[in-house]
């Protein structure tokens, strides 16, 4: 199933280091703010190390990222006195730039910080658990890692970390290592600490350095992890990689929860303990029959608690870190003041606590209520563009294999992003006792782990066809309120439901320990592929107004 999808945006390496440069420099940082700087200066790290990768085919020695490894190190050491509790809030580093860069780098999305409520300063915790026999020598593993090395190599005293961008199959990654750049890693003695989040279902990447470690003479016991759980290697691992993985030293400290004095200057005194929300325990909450449940899957879920004070309960959520989660922030200010969502509270380290209504009911939204819940989505802009007709043509057809000769004219297909909602489930509209409307989780699923990203407006028509299943007048009269584009439409009605039955499979096929989910998944996507219309590749070759049984009629 095609459903994943990485993030990244485009940047000039000088403009972003010079807007770093300007708040570190401001009077009053905060622990926040200075988060925000890290997680920006470790991307341009990223960035124009991916960049020199790119041109020579291999990992080197690069001057550039040596200078930001340094002051990236430096900032984790200040990042870490501050979660120590040390005042650091004063500006205190100045940011050189390196001479030499190039024009324009990718800047991956750290999924860490944007998704499962990892913060940098817990990398930094867990290598001081470390027990080395010889100085420390720290990998970071990019995209991520590079960050979260230089965080522990701040708390270990380390030099700077040295990074490395594991390639290949998923399942069996390996490096490329130019011969001066080997022979400068292995210089010395010393005990090495690969750093990375993960690890995933097969640990390769890990297990890539872990190889190329040994088979240059390094010992085991002379090899420790820094991972972002304790848990074993995924289904995929090899043997040796598992094997090496259950005897080496691995700490990890969590801290993906919020903490109640973090809330209380936002939202007053909370009573203790919080109820965790999260892994679909939401829907007890909110009071939805058992039988009516919607299928969830933890991996997706953003972590979420819910937080009761003497003035009304409130929801808080991972949102992510720096400007990740500040966008969210904008966007529930705007909905909240549209009257389309719930009232925030604010943001602190990364998690966005929201007004918690536990009087409101499900309901189904009329006519009206979505079409100017829509209008409204169409008027905010996109933060980035999300995938393309020709990437979502290749889901199509990956994710339902009656179409997996469909062969349309994308030409005709001119799509205009904006910050689309991307899901417009039944359970997620919900009415307070005054009468007024909104939508609940709103603010993520345009920015989510997944290939979708924001797109035109037709998007959300096309979901709420599917998700509030719209009969083709009142398809019709939404699609004309919002103005969406017919053989877009059309187009995003094939590709909504192979996204949707694709994200069941494939939670689904994870969910073993999880029967009854499992379940639901399934029969959500049977429900999905069940309502698909017969489609003739050869007729529908080009002509993407030829299937008005999808709820919309050509040309709208």
């Amino acid at each position: 199933m095609l459903v994943y999808g990485d993030g990244s945006e485009r940047v000039d390496p000088r403009v972003r280091l010079k807007e770093i440069a300007q708040r570190l420099s401001r009077d009053r940082l905060d622990h926040d703010r200075l988060t925000g700087c890290f997680v920006d200066l470790a991307g341009v790290t990223q960035g124009v190390a991916d960049a020199d990768f790119a041109a020579a085919g291999s990992d080197r020695a690069r001057p550039a990222e040596a200078v930001l490894l340094e002051q990236l190190t430096g900032l984790a050491d200040r990042l870490l006195r501050s979660w120590d509790g040390e005042c650091t809030g004063g500006p205190g580093q100045q940011l050189v730039p390196p001479e030499k860069l190039p024009g324009e780098v990718e800047v991956r999305l750290p999924e860490g910080y944007a998704f499962y409520a990892l913060r940098p300063e817990a990398y930094g915790l867990a290598a001081r658990r470390l027990r080395l026999t010889a100085p420390p020598r720290v990998i970071g593993l990019r995209s991520i890692g590079t960050g979260l090395a230089c965080m522990a190599a701040a708390a270990m005293n380390a030099p700077p970390p040295f990074t490395l961008r594991p390639v290949g199959d998923p399942f069996g990654r390996h490096l490329c290592v130019a011969p001066e750049f080997e022979l400068e890693i292995l210089a010395g003695d010393c005990h090495y600490v690969i750093v990375d989040e993960g690890p995933g279902m097969s640990g390769s990447s890990f297990g890539a350095v872990a190889d190329w470690l040994e088979e240059r003479g390094v010992v085991p016991e002379r090899i420790a992890f820094l991972p972002g759980h304790p848990g074993p290697l995924g289904a995929q691992a090899s043997t040796r990689h598992r094997e090496r993985w259950a005897s080496a030293q691995r700490p990890v400290v969590a801290l993906d929860r919020p903490e109640v004095g973090w809330l209380e200057p936002l939202i007053g005194p909370v009573f203790e303990p919080m109820l965790d929300l999260s892994g679909g325990a939401w829907r007890t909450e909110c009071r939805i029959p058992e039988p009516d449940w919607p299928a969830v899957d933890p991996m997706w879920e953003r972590r979420k608690f819910l937080a009761a004070t003497p003035t009304g309960d409130w929801l808080v959520k991972f949102a992510g870190l720096g400007r990740i989660g500040q966008e969210k922030l904008r966007l529930a200010r705007r909905l909240h003041a549209a009257g389309f969502g719930p009232e925030p509270g604010g943001l602190v380290h990364g998690w966005l606590v929201t007004r918690w209504h536990p009087d409101a009911v499900h309901t189904r939204p009329s006519l009206d209520e979505l079409s100017a819940y829509l209008r409204l989505r169409a008027s905010l802009p996109a933060p980035r563009s999300g995938a393309s007709p020709e990437r979502l043509l290749t889901m199509i057809r990956r994710n339902l294999p009656a179409l997996a000769e469909w062969a349309p004219d994308l030409n005709r297909l001119h799509p205009k992003p904006v910050c689309t909602d991307n899901r417009l489930a039944p359970h997620e509209w919900l009415r307070l006792p005054s009468g007024r409307l909104f939508k609940a989780d709103a603010l993520d699923h345009h920015a989510a782990h997944d290939l979708i990203g924001c797109q035109d407006i037709a998007w959300d028509v096309a979901g709420a066809i599917a998700e509030l299943e719209l009969n083709a007048d009142e398809a019709h009269q939404l699609a004309s309120a919002v103005a969406a584009d017919g053989a877009l439409l059309v187009f995003y009605q094939l590709a909504y439901a192979a996204f949707r039955a694709g994200a069941h499979r494939l939670s689904a096929s994870t969910l073993d320990h999880w029967p009854e989910e499992q379940r639901r998944h399934l029969r959500a996507a049977e429900r999905i592929e069940r309502k698909l219309p017969p489609v003739d590749p050869v007729q529908h070759a080009g002509d993407l107004h030829q299937s008005p049984h999808l709820g919309v009629k050509p040309g709208a």
